[in-house]
Protein backbone atom coordinates (compact mmCIF):
# COMPACT_ATOMS: atom_id res chain seq x y z
CA UNK A 1 0.00 0.00 0.00
CA UNK A 2 1.21 3.67 -0.97
CA UNK A 3 -0.91 6.70 0.28
CA UNK A 4 -1.06 9.85 -1.52
CA UNK A 5 -2.14 13.11 -0.26
CA UNK A 6 -3.44 16.35 -2.25
CA UNK A 7 -3.12 18.81 0.15
CA UNK A 8 -4.55 21.43 -2.30
CA UNK A 9 -7.96 19.61 -1.73
CA UNK A 10 -7.65 18.86 2.01
CA UNK A 11 -10.60 20.95 3.29
CA UNK A 12 -9.16 20.02 6.92
CA UNK A 13 -12.11 18.04 8.45
CA UNK A 14 -9.74 15.90 10.44
CA UNK A 15 -11.61 12.61 10.13
CA UNK A 16 -8.33 11.04 8.47
CA UNK A 17 -6.61 11.45 11.90
CA UNK A 18 -9.55 10.19 14.18
CA UNK A 19 -9.81 7.27 11.72
CA UNK A 20 -5.58 6.54 11.79
CA UNK A 21 -3.66 8.78 14.21
CA UNK A 22 -0.47 6.53 13.42
CA UNK A 23 -0.89 7.69 9.02
CA UNK A 24 -2.28 10.90 9.16
CA UNK A 25 -1.65 14.23 11.46
CA UNK A 26 -3.17 17.92 10.72
CA UNK A 27 -0.83 21.34 10.11
CA UNK A 28 -1.50 23.28 13.41
CA UNK A 29 -1.78 26.44 11.33
CA UNK A 30 -4.28 25.32 8.49
CA UNK A 31 -5.83 22.12 9.52
CA UNK A 32 -4.28 20.76 6.18
CA UNK A 33 -3.82 16.63 6.47
CA UNK A 34 0.27 15.82 7.02
CA UNK A 35 0.92 12.43 5.82
CA UNK A 36 3.08 10.67 8.91
CA UNK A 37 3.52 7.32 6.82
CA UNK A 38 3.29 6.75 3.29
CA UNK A 39 3.49 2.97 3.20
CA UNK A 40 1.73 1.98 6.72
CA UNK A 41 2.05 -1.73 7.82
CA UNK A 42 0.14 -3.86 7.81
CA UNK A 43 -2.11 -3.56 11.27
CA UNK A 44 -2.64 -0.05 10.09
CA UNK A 45 -4.11 -0.28 6.45
CA UNK A 46 -7.34 -1.11 7.33
CA UNK A 47 -7.71 2.27 8.72
CA UNK A 48 -5.63 3.97 6.38
CA UNK A 49 -8.18 2.87 3.69
CA UNK A 50 -10.83 3.84 6.09
CA UNK A 51 -9.60 6.89 6.25
CA UNK A 52 -9.39 7.47 2.87
CA UNK A 53 -12.94 6.96 2.20
CA UNK A 54 -14.27 9.21 5.27
CA UNK A 55 -12.14 12.00 3.66
CA UNK A 56 -14.89 14.49 2.45
CA UNK A 57 -13.01 16.15 0.33
CA UNK A 58 -11.20 13.17 -1.34
CA UNK A 59 -7.85 14.34 -0.66
CA UNK A 60 -6.48 11.00 -0.36
CA UNK A 61 -5.17 8.38 -2.58
CA UNK A 62 -4.26 4.00 -1.82
CA UNK A 63 -2.78 2.51 -4.30
CA UNK A 64 -2.25 -1.40 -3.89
CA UNK A 65 1.07 -2.59 -4.06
Amino acid sequence: MEIEIDEDKCIGAGQCVLTAESVFDQRDEDGVVVLLDASPGAEHQDAAREAATLCPAAAIAIRAD
